[in-house]
């Protein structure tokens, strides 16, 4: 028994240092290896999504892993991570940094270090057209959302009435929606807007002027990554002062998008 502690204790410790020695050395590693390696959406416009044409990955998310990758000076990797993947997926050294509507709050700050907020928005509905005008209208009702992200929480304790079924991705839980299976979808209005932005049949739905919440995204490193976070949280106030921030703003949410929306924040040092 006594050797079998010992063990333990040794492959828990050996677990630990080898996340301290990641957390000490990414952005020299990184530079090393000269590859940028990051955690995104892959089915999530406009924020990561497979481009018809091009077949890359592509949005919002991925023109800010782009900079900070050229300021580093390497290529950037893109690994598709769900909400329920994208934490573990860091911790265990697969990637480098997390770009995937990652909203910032105290619990996921206890295990990862997050980047000065570089989006905000608020946690909405999509409903059919007509049929939700409080939050009344979605009690004891069934509402779907993604597995592991905020909003199954958000939502719970808005509307403690609601069965809340979590999908593996907003699209399934869209779904859901068409075919009656849910009475709403609930995550951030931007997201929503860009799953209507695609949505051939979007005339039939809305997003109610129903918030629950406010959601800030922030960039997600491992712990104590104090070099890379630095290196990433500087890079941003930078996008923010050049304009290069607003210009993939507008890029994605724009007037002229699918997904318009106004962009009522500016990137700050806001830790």
């Amino acid at each position: 028994m006594k050797k079998l502690m010992t063990l333990f204790a040794a492959m828990v410790l050996t677990v630990l240092t080898a996340q301290v020695a990641l957390a000490a050395d990414t952005l020299a590693e990184v530079k090393k290896k000269g590859v940028l390696v990051a955690g995104v959406k892959d089915s999530l416009p406009p924020f990561g999504y497979i481009d018809e044409k091009s077949r890359e990955i592509v949005g919002y998310d991925i023109d800010f892993v782009k900079y900070i990758a050229k300021k580093l000076g390497v290529k950037v990797e893109l690994k598709s991570v769900t909400s329920a993947s994208r934490m573990p997926q860091l911790m265990e050294g697969n990637i480098d940094i997390i770009a995937a509507t990652m909203t910032k709050n105290p619990e996921r700050a206890k295990q990862i270090d997050f980047s000065y907020t570089y989006f905000l928005t608020g946690q909405k509905f999509i409903t059919k057209k007509g049929q939700v005008k409080t939050l009344k209208d979605l009690q004891g009702k069934k509402i779907g959302t993604a597995k592991g992200s905020t909003s199954e929480q958000n939502v719970s304790k808005a509307i403690p009435t609601a069965t809340v079924l979590s999908f593996d991705d907003y699209p399934q839980a869209f779904l859901a929606l068409q075919q009656g299976k849910v009475a709403a979808v609930t995550t951030d209005e931007s997201i929503l807007a860009g799953i209507l932005g695609k949505a051939p049949n979007r005339s039939k739905f809305e997003i109610p002027n129903l918030q629950i919440s406010e959601e800030p995204y922030g960039l997600g490193m491992r712990k104590d990554d104090k070099n890379f976070v630095a290196f990433v949280d500087k890079t941003l106030l930078e996008m923010e002062k050049n304009g290069e921030a607003k210009k993939i703003f507008e890029k994605w949410f724009g007037p002229k998008t699918a997904t318009p929306l106004k962009r009522t924040f500016k990137i700050t040092a806001d830790k």
